[in-house]
Parts: structure tokens; sequence; C-alpha cells
């Protein structure tokens, strides 16, 4: 079904970034969805064997392809992020479980004073096909961590469809040109903690966060490279790393909520460091 819905051309101009592996079959009903208006459509390809690229200039002409130089959806993103010319920059999943539809709404957002709009499935209004019960738990457990660590009160962490300004970028300090080498095909960020690590950065840049509710569905073709364990252990380890750093940068001030859980962790990378594949 395609969507009818159109950005007023009044409003900024908008890129919409896909991180993409082997989505060829998805990729008609994303397009398909994305509203009028948009100021151009990056499509950041993880070497993908089947059609993808091909697709998604069969369906758009004027998509941008862009090859990412490392792997991982993080990765992708910032490959993405760095060549966007639009104001306004869109996170999008292309396994369909995001609705583009969605987009004036994040956009909204933003024209009503936020510097992101953080998508959440269990803000009043959002709600999800595609989560299982061990995935929701684990994302519950690790938001309470953020939220307690950084003191914010989010609803929801590792879910990847957001809206920002492009003015922020530096913000997110993302690595989208270091090549990989001595066998590492990753850096820190570069894996599917890309959203907490984004989530965190935001939060302690002060930027005005705003959720808006999203409702997820399942995946339409394929299957998801996320494992629920392995990756919800490397989001748990982006979020005592990122405080590490934090507080070797600044001391906190008085009253900031300190647990001292940072201890037991001491053993894992500071950010920066190289991730084998």
């Amino acid at each position: 079904m395609t969507n009818q819905a159109h950005l007023p051309a009044s409003w900024p101009s908008v890129s919409v970034v896909i991180p993409t592996l082997n989505e060829a079959k998805n990729l008609p009903h994303v397009f398909a969805r994305l509203p009028g208006g948009v100021h151009e459509v990056i499509v950041v390809d993880g070497h993908s064997v089947d059609d993808t690229c091909a697709v998604a200039r069969r369906l758009r002409p004027d998509t941008r392809i862009v090859m990412q130089n490392r792997s991982g959806k993080g990765n992708a993103l910032a490959c993405g992020f760095a060549v966007s010319t639009g104001q306004i920059v869109v996170m999008l999943d292309a396994d369909g479980s995001a609705d583009p539809g969605e987009i004036p709404g994040f956009v909204q957002a933003l024209l009503n004073g936020a510097d992101f709009a953080k998508g959440s499935r269990f803000a009043p209004g959002g709600g999800s096909s595609d989560l299982t019960r061990l995935r929701t738990m684990g994302n519950r457990v690790l938001m309470a961590v953020v939220n307690r660590a950084y003191g914010t009160a989010y609803t929801d962490l590792c879910y990847g469809f957001n809206v920002f300004w492009r003015r922020h970028l530096p913000v997110l300090r993302l690595d989208s040109t270091t090549p990989p080498r001595d066998g590492a095909q990753r850096l820190w960020g570069d894996g599917f903690e890309i959203e907490t690590l984004i989530a965190i950065r935001v939060t302690v840049a002060r930027l005005a966060v705003v959720e808006v509710p999203s409702f997820e569905h399942s995946r339409i073709h394929g299957a998801s490279n996320l494992t629920a364990v392995s990756d919800g252990l490397r989001v748990l380890r982006t979020i005592f790393a990122e405080r590490r750093a934090r507080n070797a940068a600044v001391r906190p001030p008085h009253g900031f909520p300190d647990t001292g859980m940072v201890e037991e962790f001491a053993s894992f990378q500071a950010p920066g460091s190289r991730e084998a594949k």
C-alpha cells in the first residue's frame, strides 16, 4: 500500500538513511510508505549478495547508494549520516518493521522544539507485533539501567526509529572514515548498540529529547541479524563504557545518580577500541 502522506514544502529538508543487508524483498514495502516531499533517500549497503542496490535504484532512481566501509548497523548509519544533506535526518530500518508513514510525526516533534525525536514502542500510542518476551524483558532491564545511571526517563531504549536535526551530528561522535584494520571489521558503536550509544550521547549533551509513539511491525521477509543475548550484552557493555568515559572526562556534579556499578565492568574495552567482527 502506498503512503499518501506528504511533507509540506515549507518544512525543513529531510534525509532518510536506510542501512541495508540483503533487503531486496523488503525495500518495495519500505519505499512505498515513504512520505512525499522527502529531500533524499540514502541506502547504505553492507555489501549485500542479493540485488538490494538494484531494487533501490529501480524503486527510486534518485536514491543515493553508499557502501559502508566496515560492517554493522552502526557503521552503516554513520556512513549515511556523513553524506546526508538534509536539515533533518531520519534513521529507518529496511526490514519493514518501522513505518515510514510515521515520519511526519517525528519531524513535527522537532518543529515543536525537540532536538532529537526518539521512537518508543512503549509510550502511549506505540506498540509492537515483533517483540518476543525475552527481547521485551531485556529492553526493560537495559532501559532501567540507563535511566538510573543517566537520570533519564526513557520508556524504550533499543529501537532504531529516530529523527534529529543534522546540526547535532557532532554530538554523536560517530566514526565514518576509519577503515578496518588488524583484522577487525568493527569499531565501537558499529553494531546494534548504536541506538543505545546515540541515546546516551544526546542525553549527556543535554539535547532536548522527546519520545514519539511508534508501532513496530514484524519483519516482512528474511531473518533478523540481531541476536538477543549477545547483542543485549553488547548494549549493557556500551552503557557502562560510556558512563566510565564520561566519569573520566568530568567529575559528576553533586547529586548526580552515581551507583558505582561500573566497577565490575572494569575489564570492558573503552570506547574507541577495535571490535572483532
